[in-house]
């Protein structure tokens, strides 16, 4: 696979997911075997629309990690970078268990514990900003974990089924985490 990257933690292996390795997934393999490398069916279409609309321009792009079980081998949530700002050194962080029965097991804190590294260390980041909903108190508990800072409430910036809701914006800068994390 295309400069593909893999991580392991504890109970995790983080296996790279950029524009490139999306491209040629969908060049060189079948509809089947894209929805078993992703570990659910609902991304086939998900990542069709990104392969051939588009994922990046000359200085913005993405950089995530599909979360593999190690026990089960199967693929339970994504962890990683879009609106990655090469040219300033930022981008947004995000998060997502597909699997119920993943969450609320410490497996997001374990990845992004890897994820905050490789973008401090690898990437070149100098700051990585997180948007939330103000009700998402286990985002909140993760971010505050590794010494985000809020910095103010974006007004109604997300859409969420068909109506804009607000997103309290987060920070973290490379010489906090230097400072408290990067061990």
């Amino acid at each position: 696979m295309t400069n593909q990257i893999e991580i392991t933690t504890p109970r995790l292996i983080l296996k790279s997911i950029t524009p490139a390795i999306i491209h040629e997934l969908f060049n060189t393999k079948s509809e089947e075997e894209i929805k078993s490398y992703f570990g659910y069916a609902e991304a086939y279409d998900y990542y069709k629309i990104m392969h051939e609309k588009g994922m990046e321009t000359h200085r913005i792009s993405m950089f995530y990690f599909l979360l593999i079980d190690k026990e089960s081998g199967s693929p339970i949530g994504e962890c990683g970078f879009h609106s990655w700002n090469t040219t300033h050194n930022r981008s947004e962080v995000f998060y997502y268990m597909k699997d119920e029965n993943s969450k609320q097991k410490g497996y997001m804190t374990e990845a992004l514990k890897a994820v905050l590294k490789f973008g401090f260390t690898t990437l070149g980041l100098h700051r990585i900003e997180a948007l939330i909903a103000a009700e998402n108190e286990a985002s909140l508990r993760l971010l505050l974990r590794y010494g985000f800072s809020k910095e103010g409430t974006m007004r109604e910036d997300y859409v969420v089924n068909g109506k804009n809701e607000d997103s309290d914006c987060y920070s973290l800068l490379k010489w906090e985490w230097e400072r408290n994390y990067s061990e």
